[in-house]
């Protein structure tokens, strides 16, 4: 069984194809900083500077998920769901115009699950 920390909805999956479409190649990143916090925002890739604190944690529907490490470091026993509401979010997210906005769900990792990730942290 293949292991995630970070999953995606059908509705969710179907806007990043959209969004795919109109703008290419895309990421989703959650900063925790401003704007919509701690909010995913699918962003245009090259609109997006990585560094050593951003943290892939997988990828959903094609697309890398990174959060910042403080972010993680909240984060890192939980298994993240990325879905969508209607609603507009304060981000520079892509999907704002459509008048909807990217949320995560979130519970906890199970003991086998949490136990894995630590593992594979203590590889590095």
């Amino acid at each position: 069984m293949i292991k995630s920390r970070v999953d995606i909805t059908e509705k969710a999956t179907a806007i990043v194809i959209q969004m795919q479409k109109k703008y290419g190649e895309l990421i989703f990143h959650q900063s925790g900083g401003c704007c919509d916090g701690s909010s995913p925002m699918l962003l245009m890739k090259e609109d997006l500077y990585l560094d050593e604190s951003d943290v892939l944690l997988g990828h959903i529907a094609t697309i890398p998920f990174y959060m910042n490490i403080d972010q993680y470091q909240y984060w890192k026993h939980t298994h993240l769901t990325v879905d969508i509401v209607k609603g507009r979010g304060s981000s520079f997210s892509v999907e704002i115009p459509l008048g909807i906005r990217f949320l995560v769900k979130s519970r906890l990792l199970t003991e086998e699950e949490d136990s894995y990730f630590e593992n594979l942290e203590n590889v590095y």
